[in-house]
């Protein structure tokens, strides 16, 4: 078994080797290379159908018409492009008023917190302890001026599922615009475009087995939802994002959606099994908490709490296990998960927790591995605190 090993795949997940040999066919002159714009020569009409075969894959995944597929570089472009793009079109009629929750990516609180100082008016809906937004805290802040309400399927940091569907139906009703960042869900749950009413999707590739630096916008087209260009040159993707297509990134996205596709069922499933006995063998640790909900979570993130330890020197100690303190987009950031905190976690227990999360390649050896490394460190340092709690009274 190779050291560290790897349970950090809410942060990236390694690309599938089936994607990573379909983006090298991409790549040089023998392969599918070109500029999916060269509409001159066979080169690029190649690559243009390598790119719209993908277009229609990442659309199989997600019950969408494949011309409301709008590459982008990742998820956190999407969702500026989504929120931006929406508010520049549809402000000065509909309204300024934005509804999200305190505990979002922070490509969508960022986004927020910049509208709020070019006129916008923002409602930070709190999770609730489990770490869950529902219909009614959404129904309860919509006001005559909502315009739109973001919110993310799955939670990065604790992995609890939102009601997407009934949020959905909600805002259909009150004709109100919703945006999902489902970075954290594509691929990994069911996600359907058209049951759940999502009007804006946003999907990151390297989060489920393809390569970073290339995403997804979903943007309805019936109706259709009209959100302005945030790049500027060429009038690519039907003039919503300028720019030279990636074709072997497109391809790669496209190949790991169709695998996400025919294998989540009995992937989830997996997946599922590890984290149970994972969670089995930790569970009876003194001090320890279960951050969200127990039930209504995906498979593969778990996020605990060591009562009385610090997390940055539990994650030090626990230099063979590959794991996080929360967000990889905050994780060089010294104070306590604002995802916990928004939850009404305290402090102390936010300092104390870690993120554990699992994906495609992980072994019931790691696994094991995992929950023996982890009940002796903490046995350790919690035997540490005792003895000079002891020394100092």
């Amino acid at each position: 078994m190779k050291l560290p090993v790897y349970l950090d795949y809410a942060a990236t997940t390694p690309v599938d080797p089936r994607v990573a040999e379909a983006i090298m066919g991409c790549l040089t002159l023998d392969g599918n290379f070109a500029n999916p714009a060269s509409r001159s020569h066979l080169f690029g009409w190649q690559a243009e159908e390598a790119v719209e075969d993908a277009r229609n894959k990442v659309a199989e995944l997600i019950n969408a018409d494949p011309r409301g597929i709008v590459w982008t570089s990742g998820a956190t472009e999407s969702d500026n492009l989504a929120i931006k793009g929406l508010i520049e079109h549809y402000g000065p009629s509909k309204g300024r008023h934005i509804i999200t929750s305190a505990y979002e990516h922070k490509a969508v609180l960022d986004t927020c917190e910049y509208l709020e100082q070019h006129g916008c008016r923002v409602t930070y809906l709190k999770p609730d302890s489990r770490g869950l937004i529902s219909s009614a805290m959404v129904s309860d802040a919509l006001a005559s001026d909502t315009v739109l309400v973001s919110l993310m399927h799955v939670n990065n940091e604790v992995g609890t599922i939102n009601n997407i569907s009934e949020i959905g139906s909600l805002c259909k009703e009150k004709e109100v615009f919703f945006h999902v960042d489902a970075a954290q869900s594509a691929g990994k749950i069911e996600l359907d475009v058209e049951a759940m009413n999502i009007d804006l999707l946003s999907i990151s590739a390297h989060k489920f087995y393809g390569p970073k630096g290339i995403g997804v916008l979903y943007a309805r087209r019936s109706p259709r939802v009209m959100v302005d260009a945030q790049i500027h040159g060429g009038g690519h993707e039907r003039g919503m994002r300028s720019g030279t297509l990636p074709t072997h990134q497109i391809v790669g996205i496209g190949l790991a959606a169709e695998l996400a596709k025919a294998e989540m069922k009995s992937e989830s499933a997996r997946i599922k099994e590890l984290m149970q006995k994972f969670w089995s063998g930790v569970c009876n640790i003194p001090g320890i908490h279960l951050n969200g909900d127990h039930q209504q979570r995906v498979p593969g993130i778990i996020n605990l709490g060591f009562e009385g330890l610090d997390g940055e020197t539990l994650l030090m100690a626990l230099k063979d296990l590959a794991i996080s303190t929360g967000s990889a987009c905050t994780s060089a950031s010294l104070e306590p998960s604002f995802v916990l905190k928004a939850m009404g976690v305290s402090s102390a227990l936010a300092h104390s927790s870690l993120r554990i999360s699992m994906g495609r390649f992980t072994t019931e050896d790691e696994v094991e591995f995992a929950v023996k490394t982890i009940k002796e460190t903490v046995s350790r340092l919690q035997s540490g605190l005792q003895k000079n709690n002891g020394s100092m009274s």
